[in-house]
């Protein structure tokens, strides 16, 4: 109902905010294309500024991009979309702007505000754009080496789709392809090489929509020139052939009636283990890359070597001469058996048959074994067979080793034996050993006991020989027991047993960290001497006969008494209290300390090397006493020199002022001769008088005045040195 405006490319600003002015809004006739524009009409309005909607324009399924003159002061622009009841707003700061999560191929009307401190804006005259289609959804497959198959579903609004592909590496030239169906197929590619395909829909006014990109590879092309190289020995085939195009990796594939091997790789050559003897393989190639897999047309026949014969039979009829029989098998052309006897000599026979005949020696082992052979080569090892003639008896009989319940024996080997029968007899008692060595330990026997020993040859097929000569083996002499280990009043161990053995001569053993220590004796008691103290041993014995020696007795555990200090050393701490320390003595975990003397005892138990004895009276003497105790018990008693406890304190000390300069220091004596020492301890100096014999007083004078004194009056040990803890007085 508004006047309309002449046209004009932009708005025109016709007033400012303190004059509400005349603005322009342009009107742009919509056009069907992807970038629509129109004719502008203006609007005169009083107060918000309009604005001039230019042109909008889809380039992508969900969005569309509007183009407006900027309006002078705006700080932004609110663009809105909308599709029926559906609307969506974007705030864009300058020209163009898009609006985007919008559906594919609709049309939307488009509006926009400015937006300033002062508010927003009214609307724009609408604008109306559509959307273009959307992409399609590419299906792609490589049916065949030398094409790709291209799938998607229907888009809306969609009336045709453009197809297009090239090298992805940008090579060579490019196909494409309109149809208006849903599916299309290249054809005439290369094999193996990896192609782009691009496609997109259009609407019927030909506008084409979103594009979609993929890639495909195409298929490798089937192996060609395949050669097969067989193996006997490992039943292992390498199978080669020419490279395919694009091929990633190979599977070569050998089928038979009964089993299916395959092995990859990708080379161009691969190995098929393990193959299965006497049997027909088809051998087949196929190359496989992201695309698909491509089969070789034709198939390698391969024959195996055929299966090792079975059923294999020896006879020995008559005497002296070998049948060897086994089965037919299949795809052997002839046979070959061979006997080999345990001396090395061997020999053959070459036979179409299913037969040989071979001479045989008494006391032998003969190793038989049959192969089949045809063009493939000679077929896998089957099973050895031995047959043994009767064996002869051993000789050479010894004894290599003789214990208290085990005699071990050795002898040559001998012909055809397959197992050895040892028997030992001792009156109605029998052993026995079977082994397949020419070597036997007899066990559990008897110790210092005289035993009839045989061993007789043994075959399976033929028995024991009965007629082998025995020998006589006495066994080592028993193991004494300890029945008791003593010390007498001088320190020598006395140790006794009990043993069952005839004309043993025995030996005692202590051994221990500080050495062994032996005696030797035919009886049954001997003395060990010299043992150092604090040591633990551990005391054996052992029975020796021209037969050999028994094992060791039970171990006794022998610990002797702790060393004693080396010395010991007593220090007066206070007028009572005496600090004794001594050196560690071996053996020794514990130490008990006593000072004793005719008023009393003082006593301490520690696990130290030193210990503080209180109740000690000044003045007197002391014996001291010091035991050292091992972790069992066993104890050492140590005496040392007697001990003198220091004089005693003097009593009743009393100073007298002698002028200004002077002190007298009067005291009594206490308990016991001793001598004193006075001393005067101030911040000018020390000074000490020590008194004449006899006398109980001590001057002290040219001292400064004017000064604060610590006075201390203290026995003299006879060592001369000065007791530092008798109570002190202050003198000013």
């Amino acid at each position: 109902s508004q006047p309309h405006i002449p046209a004009t490319n932009s708005a025109a600003h016709l007033g400012t905010k303190e004059d509400p002015a005349h603005f322009v809004v342009c009107h742009v006739s919509a056009q069907s294309n992807r970038m629509a524009g129109g004719q502008v009409k203006c609007l005169s309005v009083i107060g918000f500024s309009l604005i001039c909607l230019k042109m909008a324009y889809s380039k992508i399924s969900n969005s569309i991009t509007v183009e407006w003159a900027t309006v002078p002061g705006a700080t932004g622009y609110l663009l809105t979309a909308r599709d029926g009841n559906t609307v969506i707003e974007t705030v864009v700061a300058n020209s163009p702007g898009t609006v985007t999560g919008l559906k594919a191929a609709t049309l939307y009307q488009i509006t926009i505000r400015s937006i300033s401190p002062a508010g927003r804006s009214q609307a724009s005259p609408p604008k109306q754009a559509k959307t273009v289609l959307a992409a399609p959804i590419l299906q792609v497959s490589s049916p065949s080496p030398d094409s790709i198959l291209v799938q998607w579903k229907s888009v809306y609004m969609a009336t045709g789709f453009s197809v297009s592909i090239m090298r992805a590496n940008g090579l060579g030239r490019i196909w494409k392809e309109n149809t208006t169906n849903t599916s299309l197929t290249f054809t005439s590619l290369d094999a193996g090489t990896l192609y782009t395909i691009k496609a997109y829909a259009w609407n019927a006014s030909g506008t084409p929509g979103d594009d979609s990109t993929c890639n495909q590879r195409t298929g490798p092309r089937a192996p060609a020139n395949i050669q097969v190289s067989f193996d006997s020995g490992s039943l292992k085939a390498s199978v080669s052939w020419a490279p395919t195009e694009g091929a990633f990796n190979y599977t070569v594939m050998a089928l038979s009636d009964s089993s299916r091997l395959s092995c990859s790789t990708t080379f161009s050559s691969c190995t098929i283990s393990p193959l299965q003897c006497g049997t027909e393989y088809l051998i087949s190639v196929l190359a496989t890359n992201d695309a698909g897999s491509s089969r070789s047309i034709s198939a390698v026949t391969l024959k195996t070597v055929a299966c090792a014969p079975g059923r294999v039979t020896i006879q020995e009829d008559p005497p002296g001469h070998l049948s060897v029989a086994w089965s037919n098998v299949h795809l052997g052309d002839y046979y070959v058996a061979f006997v080999k006897s345990d001396d090395g000599l061997e020999v053959h026979c070459n036979t179409s048959f299913t037969q040989c005949n071979f001479l045989s020696e008494c006391g032998f082992t003969y190793f038989i074994s049959v192969f089949a052979y045809n063009k493939a080569g000679q077929s896998p090892l089957g099973d050895v067979f031995n047959y043994t003639t009767a064996p002869c008896c051993p000789g050479d009989i010894n004894p290599v080793l003789v214990s208290s319940d085990r005699v071990e024996i050795v002898w040559s080997p001998v012909r055809g034996a397959e197992l050895y029968e040892t028997k030992a007899v001792d009156g109605f008692s029998v052993v026995e050993c079977n082994d397949t060595v020419p070597a036997c330990t007899l066990s559990a026997l008897e110790c210092d006991t005289k035993y009839n020993i045989t061993v007789y040859s043994f075959s399976e097929v033929r028995g024991s020989n009965t007629s082998c000569t025995s020998r006589f083996i006495t066994t080592a002499p028993c193991s004494p027991e300890i029945k008791n280990v003593s010390k007498d009043a001088f320190s020598m161990i006395n140790v006794y047993w009990r043993s069952t053995n005839d004309e043993a001569t025995y030996t005692v053993t202590a051994q221990g960290e500080k050495g062994l220590h032996r005696c030797s004796s035919t009886g049954e008691s001997c003395t060990l001497w010299g043992l150092p103290c604090g040591s633990v041993f551990s005391v054996t014995a052992v029975a020796e006969t021209p037969a050999g020696r028994s094992l060791p007795s039970y171990s006794v555990p022998l610990e002797t008494v702790p060393c004693c200090p080396a010395s010991l050393t007593e220090t007066q701490v206070t007028q009572s209290v005496i600090n004794v320390s001594w050196t560690v003595g071996t053996g020794a975990q514990t130490y008990v300390t006593v000072l004793e003397s005719h008023t009393g005892q003082s006593k301490c138990h520690t696990r130290q090397n030193h210990c503080l004895l209180g109740c000690i009276t000044c003045g007197i003497n002391y014996t001291v006493a010091l035991k050292a105790i091992s972790a069992t018990g066993l104890t050492a008693d140590c005496g040392y020199q007697s001990y003198s406890s220091s004089s005693c304190c003097p009593l009743e000390v009393k100073l007298y002022r002698l002028g200004p300069n002077g002190i007298r220091i009067y005291w009594q004596a206490s308990r016991g001769s001793a001598n004193y020492s006075t001393d005067l301890y101030g911040s000018k100096g020390i000074f000490t008088c020590a008194p004449s014999a006899g006398l109980s007083f001590c001057d002290i004078t040219e001292i400064p005045c004017g000064d604060v004194y610590t006075v201390m009056v203290s026995p003299v040990a006879e060592t001369g040195l000065k007791l530092t803890f008798c109570p002190k007085k202050i003198y000013s």
